[in-house]
C-alpha cells in the first residue's frame, strides 16, 4: 500500500475522501481512484488521457521529453544494435536474450511462417477489391480455429505458442493480403530467410524467378518493424487488453487490435502524408502549404509532423529520417516529385520559426510513407505493414495481463439521457 495520499473534497459530504497516491519506477504519479464507486462518485475522463487503466513493465514514454523505452532500452539504441525479432523476444520476456535463446527464438519463429492450405481458401472468398486490412483482421481471427488444442489463455506455455505464431505469421498474411489483391499467385516462405527477408520476398517475389533482396531493403523493414513493436497503452493496444480482458482467445484479441489500428486517427497517419504531398503537388507551392498551416482559420494540417503523445522531437523519426535516406539512394528515386516535395517540406518546416516553437517536428510516419511508397508498396497495404510491426507489442500486453490477476474492462459514463418516464397510455 501507498504511504502518500490524495484527498478529494466534494460539496455537500462532511469528510473529505481518501485516496492512495502510487509512484512507479519513473514518469508521473497516479491516484487511486478505485474506491470511488462504494462512494457514488467516477471518475470523468473522456478518451482516457489522464487515466491509468493498468500497470505494466513493457514500454515507457516520455513525451515531453521525446523518450521511448521498452523494457529500459532506449529505442534508438535498439533501433542501432538489435533487431526486430530481438525486441520481440525483449518485449516477451522482459530481457535481451544471450545468443543462444535468440538464435532458438529465431528458430522458432522461422518454423512458424506458414499459414494452413485451408487459410489460402479463405483469401478465395474476398474480393480482389477488398482492403487489406478487412482482409488481416478477418484472417488473423480465424487463426484460432486452427489451434483448438492449445488456446487455455491460463497456461503459460500456451500464450508463448500463440505469441511465436503470431509474430511469425503475421508478415506471411500481411502479404498474402498484397498478392491477393494484385491477382498474384501466394510466395511461400523460405527458411533461408530472415523475417525482413521473407517479407520483402513474399510482397515481390514471383514463381517465375528466383528473387534477390536487397540487404538495405531487408535492413529498412527489419527496422521499420522494430520502431512499431509497441507503443504503450495507445488504442489499439487498449484494444488488445480490453477484448483480452474477457477471455478471449489471442488471436481474436490481435484482431480487434487490427481494427482498431485500422482507424485513420491512428493507424493511417503515414498514408495521409502522401496524400498530403500529392495535394501539394509541386515544390513551388510548399510555401503556399506553409502558409495554410499557419491560419487558424485554415483546416489544412502539415501530416506527419508533430504527435499527440511527443512534445519534442518523435525518437523514432531521428532514425528512421536516416535510414529513408538510404533507401531512396538505394532505389534510385531521388528525383521523383513527390519524395523531392517530402524533402524541400521537412526542410523548410524545420527552419521555420513557427513550427520550431510548437514542437511541430517529423514524426515517424512522416519518414515511414516515404520509404513505403519508395519501395512500391501501394497506401492500403501501409496500415497492415503497421499492424505487423505492432504485433509483438500487442501480444507482451496481452500475456502480461493475463500473467497477473485483472478485471475485465469496464468503463462508466456520465449519462445525461431521460431520466424515468411511463409509457403513455
Amino acid at each position: 500500500m501507498s504511504d502518500k495520499k490524495a484527498q478529494l473534497v466534494l460539496d455537500g459530504r462532511e469528510k473529505p475522501i481518501d485516496l492512495p497516491v502510487y509512484e512507479g519506477s519513473t514518469g508521473p504519479s497516479v491516484i487511486d481512484v478505485r474506491s470511488l464507486v462504494s462512494e457514488g462518485v467516477f471518475t470523468y475522463d473522456p478518451g482516457f488521457v489522464s487515466t491509468a487503466a493498468c500497470d505494466s513493465n513493457i514500454t515507457y514514454i516520455d513525451g515531453n521529453a521525446g523518450i521511448l523505452l521498452h523494457r529500459g532500452y532506449p529505442i534508438e539504441q535498439l533501433a542501432e544494435k538489435s533487431s526486430f525479432l530481438e525486441v520481440s523476444y525483449l518485449l516477451l520476456n522482459g530481457d535481451l536474450p544471450s545468443p543462444q535463446e535468440l538464435a532458438s527464438f529465431e528458430e522458432k519463429i522461422r518454423y512458424h511462417t506458414m499459414v494452413d492450405e485451408q487459410i489460402h481458401e479463405f483469401f478465395k472468398g474476398f474480393p480482389r477489391t477488398a482492403h487489406p486490412m478487412a482482409m488481416l483482421s478477418a484472417v488473423v481471427g480465424g487463426l484460432s480455429a486452427f489451434y483448438h488444442d492449445d488456446l487455455d489463455i491460463d497456461n503459460a506455455d500456451h500464450r508463448m505458442q500463440a505469441a511465436i505464431r503470431l509474430i511469425a505469421k503475421m508478415p506471411t498474411l500481411a502479404a498474402m493480403c498484397y498478392k491477393h489483391g494484385i491477382g498474384q499467385p501466394f510466395i511461400y516462405p523460405q527458411n533461408k530467410m530472415s523475417l525482413a527477408e521473407n517479407f520483402v520476398n513474399m510482397l515481390f517475389g514471383t514463381p517465375c524467378e528466383e528473387t534477390t533482396v536487397s540487404p538495405v531493403i531487408a535492413k529498412a523493414v527489419d527496422t521499420l518493424f522494430l520502431l512499431h513493436a509497441d507503443h504503450e497503452q495507445n488504442a489499439s493496444t487498449s484494444t488488445v487488453r480490453l477484448a483480452g480482458s474477457t477471455g478471449s482467445n489471442p488471436y481474436a484479441c490481435l484482431a480487434s487490435g487490427i481494427a482498431a489500428l485500422w482507424g485513420p486517427a491512428h493507424g493511417g497517419a503515414n498514408e495521409a502524408v502522401l496524400d498530403m504531398l500529392s495535394k501539394i503537388g509541386d515544390e513551388s507551392r510548399i510555401d503556399e502549404f506553409l502558409l495554410k498551416a499557419k491560419d487558424k482559420n485554415d483546416p489544412f494540417r502539415l501530416m506527419g509532423f508533430g504527435h499527440r503523445v511527443y512534445k519534442n522531437y518523435d525518437p523514432r523519426a531521428t532514425v528512421i529520417r536516416g535510414i529513408c535516406a538510404e533507401v531512396l539512394d538505394e532505389l534510385g528515386v531521388d528525383n521523383d516529385p513527390l519524395f523531392k516535395i517530402a524533402r524541400k517540406l521537412e526542410k523548410l518546416a524545420l527552419e521555420d520559426d513557427y513550427f520550431n516553437e510548437r514542437k511541430l517536428f517529423p514524426n515517424v510516419d512522416f519518414y515511414s510513407g516515404i520509404i513505403l511508397k519508395a519501395m512500391g508498396i501501394p497506401t492500403s497495404l501501409f496500415t497492415v505493414i503497421f499492424a505487423t510491426g505492432r504485433t509483438p507489442g500487442w501480444i507482451a500486453h496481452w500475456n502480461e495481463m493475463l500473467s497477473n490477476p485483472y478485471k475485465i474492462g469496464r468503463p462508466r459514463q456520465l449519462y445525461k439521457g431521460e431520466t424515468k418516464r411511463d409509457y403513455p397510455a
